[in-house]
């Protein structure tokens, strides 16, 4: 039997890169799939194929009124809704002091606010149906900080502490809420930032910095958002879990290798 069957799950940021990633997970392990987007994809297709049932809706994250009709509508035809995934995001960084405040909304209102919103929107019939499972996706940099950073690392550092909240308020309802935290993943947002020969060093060190010697893949990140959003995972709540291949257990300066453990 299926792991999820006859779950209805949400999916932010669904057209591609771990939104997609997870939508095609949970569709394979049974459950009902509702993506959303700012984008479309051509790719639905292979969820809808092997999902119970599945919908895709073009809309921005930051739209409330849409996210809750969507989630209404879900509950209504469908009876429940049992799974967020927020992996709806922009990258965005730099010095403090050259960052125009347009910008840096931009990023809070997509990464954090998004993240509010959907949670928002889920959470009345979770209470009522006293039960779910959020799954939040924040990143490494929502842990520690990093050069350039700042409104990225800000805003999934706030995604990370208001995922703990939820776990906190909402848990004494059967409701669950945890973020993922992935280490870099090569997914089109990623590539969009570190394809270039400019940033060729740049991803190199930070290629290094993850102890397993590469760049992570988004169905990695999917097999934790399953893990979470499955019944394995029923005593896990307001954990911030890196899927990082070492990222954040340490900092590299060339000495494994020096030991000859390259």
């Amino acid at each position: 039997m299926s792991r999820l069957e006859g779950k209805v799950a949400y999916v932010t940021g669904a057209a591609s890169g771990i939104g997609f990633a997870c939508a095609q997970r949970f569709a394979a392990e049974g459950a009902i799939v509702i993506g959303s987007d700012i984008n479309t994809t051509d790719a639905w297709a292979s969820v809808e194929q092997s999902a119970k049932a599945a919908e895709f809706h073009s809309l921005d994250v930051r739209d409330a009124d849409a996210q809750k009709q969507i989630v209404d509508d879900a509950v209504a035809r469908y009876g429940t809704v049992d799974i967020l995934v927020t992996a709806a995001g922009v990258a965005g960084g730099g010095p403090v002091h050259l960052i125009p405040v347009a910008e840096w909304q931009r990023v809070q209102d997509i990464n954090l606010t998004g993240t509010f919103l959907s949670a928002k929107a889920v959470l009345p019939h979770m209470i009522t149906q006293r039960g779910g499972s959020i799954i939040t996706v924040a990143s490494v940099e929502g842990l520690e900080g990093c050069e350039g950073g700042s409104t990225y690392n800000a805003s999934k550092g706030g995604v990370v502490l208001l995922t703990k909240n939820i776990a906190n308020d909402y848990g004494r309802l059967g409701i669950r809420a945890n973020s993922i935290c992935p280490g870099f993943i090569d997914t089109p947002l990623f590539r969009s930032v570190y394809s270039s020969e400019a940033t060729a060093e740049v991803r190199e060190a930070t290629r290094k910095q993850h102890k397993l010697g590469r760049f992570g893949r988004a169905e990695e990140i999917a097999g934790a958002a399953f893990f979470l959003a499955s019944d394995d995972s029923s005593f896990v709540t307001g954990v911030a879990l890196p899927v990082d291949g070492g990222y954040t257990a340490g900092h590299s300066y060339g000495i494994a290798e020096r030991m000859g453990l390259a």
